[in-house]
């Protein structure tokens, strides 16, 4: 069973189209990550599917629910961080997660949420005297402490330092481990890279690729590039169907075949004795791809 479907999604503001006939499915379990640039069109898809904003056409089942009614049943199922979210700031952190729990028939305890966001040191501070990132951590808690099967996830890590966003990181994982469901909205392309299963590019409104990590927008396939040093003007072997590219000792060679290619090349210097220095062979990062995909269109929604 798929957690989220939607088929022909669209939502309209005035004459804007937002979300133009948008159609993908969740696997159950899955870390399914939206990207995309400001106003293409990511927020009212996540709305539309947490049922705070209504849609114009389509059809959306989300647990196999429609989110349009807001039904209770499916509210005490999913959990939710988004952008901003706001809580009583003259509570503590402990405080702020046993009244949450008690919304909840089946809830985490205290204690077990504490720890896994790490904020036991700030268990009996007020929520208006932690820090940004730890009040996301605070967030990320009482979204769990319901025990939801499927979890949306607004730009979770924002401002996290780099120890914090790895440890948030891990407890994603874990909860993938439990067969949670997670749908993760993110800028930070190593964090898509690192936690989406399969992930989806919005521009303007629509889908411009869809697809793992590692295939998304033909990744896969791309010419990689092998770069490296070499003293100006020194010849180079023969490397069939590689494109040269030569700034004077800095070499780029940009080649389909990259392991014939890379081979070739060290095989040569080798036998000649010559040193490639700070010889590297890259493929085309997610962040390029993305930036290929969504150009600089997309207005403000």
């Amino acid at each position: 069973m798929n957690a989220i479907e939607v088929h022909g999604l669209r939502k309209s503001y005035g004459s804007l189209e937002a979300v133009a006939g948008v159609s993908f499915e969740v696997a159950s379990g899955e870390v399914f990550c939206l990207l995309g640039p400001n106003g293409a069109g990511k927020t009212t898809i996540t709305e539309i599917l947490e049922g705070y904003r209504s849609r114009n056409a389509g059809s959306v089942s989300v647990l196999g629910m429609d989110p349009a009614g807001g039904p209770r049943a499916l509210r005490l199922r999913v959990g939710i961080v988004l952008q901003a979210c706001g809580v009583q700031l003259d509570l503590t952190v402990a405080e702020l997660i046993e009244m949450y729990g008690r919304y909840h028939a089946r809830r985490r305890s205290v204690e077990e949420l504490i720890a896994l966001v790490e904020l036991d040191a700030k268990r009996t501070t007020r929520a208006s005297a932690l820090s940004g990132g730890q009040r996301r951590r605070l967030d990320l808690a009482l979204a769990l402490v319901g025990e939801p099967d499927l979890i949306f996830l607004d730009e979770p890590t924002t401002g996290f330092d780099p120890h914090a966003r790895r440890h948030a990181w891990s407890t994603i994982r874990s909860l993938c481990e439990l067969g949670k469901t997670i749908f993760l909205t993110t800028h930070f392309m190593d964090e898509a890279q690192t936690l989406a299963d399969r992930l989806a590019v919005m521009r303007g409104g629509e889908f411009v690729a869809i697809g793992t990590p590692a295939e998304i927008g033909g990744r896969g396939v791309r010419p990689a590039e092998i770069r490296f040093t070499l003293a100006a003007g020194h010849p180079l072997p023969e490397l069939p169907g590689a494109e040269l590219a030569r700034t004077g000792e800095r070499v780029v060679v940009r080649a389909g075949e990259v392991v014939a290619t890379t081979a070739r090349l060290t095989a040569w210097a080798v036998e000649n004795g010559v040193e490639l220095g700070t010889f590297s062979v890259t493929q085309p990062t997610l962040e390029d791809i993305y930036l290929e995909l969504t150009g600089e269109s997309g207005a403000d929604e």
